[in-house]
């Protein structure tokens, strides 16, 4: 039994019709993980316990066990904390923080490939004064043999690898000064 408070009139614990539907919330939850591959769920923040659990529903393929083995899985995720439940559904959810920032990121790294690409030498001191660590002569080499497969038509390999190198060194470099990167790309 519930029971209300005499003095504010609120009720002490959730209804049983709102337990309900954070019981299939979590049961939905269960049933987006299981459909992951491995390395997409090496990619989330599930904890270890849980995963034996993933990998025991996608081995039983019979329907009834299998639904047996999702609402196990439910009622072991119901056991964790709901920030580790909310952690999962912001990784798993496109529109997420975390996918804002992976895209951001993203479109900070393709800008200043654009920028190394059309504007050449001056670009390139624009980015070593951000990135001092930055390799010069290997980043000019791949801006220049991306120019040259650009303009032949080649296949975009060096392209791509400037790509790699201008992530590792962007997105590796500064965890913290997501911002002003940004501020400085759209310039």
């Amino acid at each position: 039994m519930r029971g209300r408070d005499e003095e504010s009139g609120e009720f002490f614990s959730p209804s049983r019709s709102q337990n309900r539907r954070d019981a299939l919330e979590v049961l939905a939850l269960g049933e987006k993980l299981v459909a992951l591959t491995e390395a997409q769920l090496a990619k989330l923040p599930i904890p270890d316990s849980l995963l034996p659990h993933i990998r025991d529903c996608r081995r039983i393929t019979a329907h009834i066990a299998h639904k047996r083995q999702l609402a196990y899985l439910a009622k072991q995720m119901r056991r964790e904390d709901d920030d580790v439940l909310d952690a999962i559904r912001d990784a798993l959810d496109e529109d997420g923080e975390a996918a804002r920032r992976e895209v951001a990121a993203m479109h900070r790294v393709e800008a200043w490939r654009e920028r190394l690409l059309a504007d050449g030498d001056a670009a390139l001191a624009q980015l070593l004064d951000e990135y001092p660590t930055a390799d010069r002569q290997h980043l000019r080499a791949l801006v220049r043999g991306a120019v040259d497969e650009r303009n032949k038509n080649k296949p975009p390999r060096q392209f791509r690898e400037l790509y790699r190198e201008l992530r590792e060194l962007i997105v590796g470099g500064s965890a913290g000064t997501d911002e002003e990167d940004a501020d400085n790309v759209e310039d």
